[in-house]
């Protein structure tokens, strides 16, 4: 089963519609690359993170079922109930947690995809570091990588409040990640996966400010 023990795959799917649609009235969305998604077998899923728009923002738009690890502050009362429900997986950040990585392995492979902010908390959202739990999953696993970058949900210091703000959503290659065996094979791996991701998240970047260009030019 693609989703953890306890999952309602009818409350799930029915989370995503409404993650899908919900948040568009706040945002204008522009999403590229949803036809690189493996519609089958083991994927791990790292993304950049600077808001909590982005995760709702990619479970809603896969083309698939995904179980995201998120942090244990968010599941308390009815939300946490919501979380477990669809299938998300609570995690501590900055230590050690094995039994959600234990229960993302049995779900990646049951042919599942499981995703993972590898920065591990909020930041600008562009990747300087990464902690080595993606890379764990793959060793555990043999997932493929599915890089996957958001931009335009941080508002830009300074700024006043935006009206509908334009966000995209660049779904880049999936590739194959060679973990070697102990620390130092996961911090190596670590790496690689860190530099695809951040490499994403600059081209997106930069294909926002030829548009933002452009669009002055027209204007």
């Amino acid at each position: 089963m693609t989703l953890p023990e306890g999952a309602d795959p009818r409350l799930h799917d029915l989370g995503r519609v409404i993650a899908r649609y919900v948040l568009r009235p706040a945002f204008s969305v522009r999403v590229r690359g949803l036809d690189r998604v493996p519609r089958t077998g083991p994927v791990v899923l790292v993304a950049n993170h600077s808001t909590l728009v982005e995760p709702q923002l990619i479970f809603g738009m896969l083309p698939r079922r995904s179980v995201f690890l998120v942090k244990e502050e968010l599941f308390t009362g009815a939300m946490g109930w919501l979380l477990r429900r669809i299938g998300q997986l609570s995690v501590r950040r900055g230590e050690p947690d094995r039994v959600p990585l234990l229960t993302a392995v049995r779900v990646l492979r049951a042919g599942g995809l499981v995703g993972v902010f590898p920065e591990g908390s909020r930041g600008a959202g562009d990747v300087a570091t990464a902690e080595r739990g993606a890379a764990w999953l793959v060793r555990a696993s043999g997932a493929v990588v599915l890089p996957v970058a958001v931009r335009g949900t941080l508002r830009p210091p300074g700024r006043g409040r935006r009206f509908r703000p334009v966000v995209d959503l660049v779904v880049g290659e999936p590739f194959g990640l060679p973990v070697g065996p102990g620390r130092a094979g996961l911090v190596t791996a670590t790496e690689r996966l860190r530099t695809e991701l951040a490499a994403l998240v600059r081209t997106v970047d930069e294909q926002r400010a030829t548009s933002a260009r452009t669009g002055e030019k027209n204007a």
